[in-house]
């Protein structure tokens, strides 16, 4: 099972890397074919240019699938060796991270027909990805915070979910105030950048709600107390009041643009603070990394 696990992990990092190729190989074939538009050459050099785009898009979009499934059997052969799922160190919580980031970079770009937002998604999960493979290790042992396996899977599902779909959030936050300073004829309208980066929000937040409250609950069982004011505690919580400043700011005072995504790139630093905590805090969540 190791050796499986160590395959398809490799694989994983091979997927998203020639994805982000295929993906900046099909950026670089549509610019050409609208600069040759706007100079109006011939119509020849825009076809084979837009052909090479949407054979490569087929490319990226066939591999995407490929990733997803290579990380899910990665996860699935380190399930089976460890005995439970992905929650005992920070090698599994990241592979599970970045699996959330490539689903929801896959179902936003089906649902608002743009790649851009999920291929910005891919370089937060090749990062996550790098860092799994510095950190994998034979599974840990459990320590006794650790053993309520059904509570906790369930805790890092909800985490799996709302930081995937946060993190594409993210991207789409990055993105627009690209294109709102450049208005690139190549990167999505800003509109639909603020409309992806607001729906991600809508549907992770709910999922990072449901995460602390799991969390609480699994606080309470491990050691006799819902909320310590651990520091990574304490972060999650500050984390969860960004979100929801976000959505408060954008229903109930109309912030659009700018200042909405200035505000999401600093909800995302705080997801990561909360991720990488173990490794600045100490407290009660210092177990295994």
């Amino acid at each position: 099972m190791a050796g499986l696990e160590n395959l398809f992990l490799w694989l994983s990092l091979a997927g998203i890397v020639v994805t982000i190729i295929l993906a900046i190989m099909e950026f670089l074939a549509r610019r050409k074919a609208m600069l040759a538009l706007a100079k109006k050459e011939p119509a020849s050099p825009p076809q084979t240019a837009a052909a090479g785009r949407n054979s490569l898009g087929i490319a990226g979009d066939a591999l995407t699938i490929l990733t997803i499934l290579f990380i899910s059997l990665t996860l699935v052969f380190r399930g089976i060796l460890a005995g439970h799922g992905p929650f005992s160190d920070m090698y599994e919580f990241a592979l599970a991270f970045a699996w959330g980031i490539v689903v929801m970079g896959a179902i936003f770009q089906w649902r608002y027909k743009t790649a851009a937002v999920k291929n910005a998604g891919f370089i937060i999960a090749l990062l996550l990805l790098i860092f799994a493979i510095v950190e994998h290790t034979s599974p840990p042992p459990l320590v006794p915070a650790l053993q309520q396996s059904t509570l906790l899977s369930v805790h890092v599902a909800s985490g799996v979910v709302a930081y995937g779909t946060l993190t594409i959030g993210f991207g789409a936050a990055i993105l627009f105030l690209i294109q709102n300073r450049r208005n690139s004829l190549w990167l999505p309208d800003k509109e639909v950048l603020d409309k992806i980066s607001y729906q991600a929000v809508v549907i992770g937040f709910p999922f990072l709600t449901l995460l602390i409250v799991l969390g609480a609950l699994w606080a309470d069982i491990a050691w006799g107390k819902y909320w310590s004011w651990d520091p990574k505690e304490t972060a999650s919580l500050v984390t969860w009041l960004l979100y929801a400043a976000y959505l408060h700011a954008r229903v109930m005072r109309g912030w659009r643009g700018r200042r909405a995504a200035i505000l999401l790139i600093v909800s995302f630093a705080a997801i990561l603070l909360t991720f990488f905590g173990n490794y600045i805090f100490t407290g009660l969540h210092t177990y295994n990394g």
